[in-house]
């Protein structure tokens, strides 16, 4: 069974071929390599011993989508393709909503012309925007988000909402993420963005290995219990399984199922650090910088729908997200040019 990958050579991604490929299923990577490098793509095969079809393609570029699918028989796709920095959506929100929605709106074409049923959608907490309580559940308010990236994942969910509702042969899945961190236990493949990272646990990484030198934190005034900011953090191997599982729920469902991908565990950016610091025994100096637009005091997940559906339910600890963080960027010390 031949799985699509839209963005498959992106952190999430290349997490998710591995998984798949142990799996059994065979795996197409369809990805311009903007944000990510194709040496992700010899490391996916090694560690698998299993080889990868890749396209290089822009997924917003229509020739070149059908190309890819009158070559491969696709059964499935899951659809990580898009830009993920909030910050820089904030900067530059023309670039995210054409992007983000331009390559779902001509993956789905394609899909409907070559017969292709099932999709698995890589959305975000995000959609909640800033939210009602928590932990979060599916049924909670959408919407109402707080930067450009989060309207660009709720106007996707809508889209492929409104498409299910119109093709009752259609079955989507949309996985709400929490907070990806950690690396594969290998070393071999992790997160490497582009400049100074947005997200904490790169942030972290570099500062321990040197290349930046000291983490900033953003806001320490609000109502949580440290003042910082709190996040379902969740092992990107486990996030990875959570497709898995997801792809094979799609095989005998239709319509448009949303469902929270996290730990339902809430830490704080502080609690990081210092989690960081005490497992791998290494120092990080931060100093408190002012809020960042964008983000939220608090989000983390009910995960009971996963479990109850997919039966999937995460495994790893917040040691084990740190402690293979580390792993990685210390082996990796300029990510995938080493």
């Amino acid at each position: 069974m031949s799985i699509l990958l839209t963005g498959g050579a992106g952190y999430i991604g290349s997490h998710t071929a591995v998984e798949l490929l142990n799996a059994g299923y065979s795996v197409v990577i369809a990805d311009d390599f903007s944000n990510s490098s194709p040496e992700v793509i010899k490391r996916v095969e090694e560690i698998t011993k299993k080889t990868v079809s890749v396209y290089r393609v822009d997924v917003a570029d229509k020739a070149a989508m059908r190309d890819l699918f009158s070559h491969e028989t696709i059964e499935a796709v899951i659809h990580f393709a898009g830009f993920k920095a909030v910050g820089e959506s904030v900067k530059k929100p023309m670039m995210y909503y054409r992007n983000n929605l331009d390559t779902t709106l001509t993956l789905l074409e394609c899909m409907k012309e070559f017969g292709v049923s099932r999709i698995i959608f890589s959305s975000s907490a995000t959609v909640y925007g800033s939210p009602e309580r928590v932990p979060i559940e599916e049924t909670d308010k959408t919407g109402g988000c707080s930067n450009p990236y989060g309207w660009t994942k709720w106007m996707i969910e809508q889209i492929l909402t409104d498409t299910a509702k119109a093709d009752d042969t259609l079955s989507c899945v949309l996985l709400r993420y929490f907070n990806p961190i950690g690396a594969h236990p290998s070393g071999r493949i992790g997160e490497m963005p582009n400049g100074i990272p947005n997200n904490l646990m790169p942030y972290i990484t570099q500062v321990a290995v040197g290349r930046l030198k000291m983490l900033n934190v953003f806001g320490n005034d609000y109502d949580t219990p440290d003042g910082t900011g709190v996040r379902d953090y969740i092992h990107v191997v486990d996030l990875a399984k959570g497709h898995v599982a997801a792809l094979k729920y799609a095989l005998d469902h239709t319509g448009c199922e949303a469902i929270n991908l996290g730990t339902g565990i809430g830490y704080s950016v502080l609690d990081m650090v210092h989690s960081f610091m005490r497992v791998n025994k290494v120092d990080i100096p931060f100093v408190i910088a002012p809020r960042r637009g964008g983000d939220i005091a608090q989000c983390y997940a009910n995960p009971a729908k996963a479990e109850r559906l997919l039966g999937w339910k995460a495994e790893k600890n917040l040691d084990d997200m740190c402690r293979d963080s580390w792993n990685w960027q210390k082996n990796n010390p300029n990510g995938y040019e080493d």
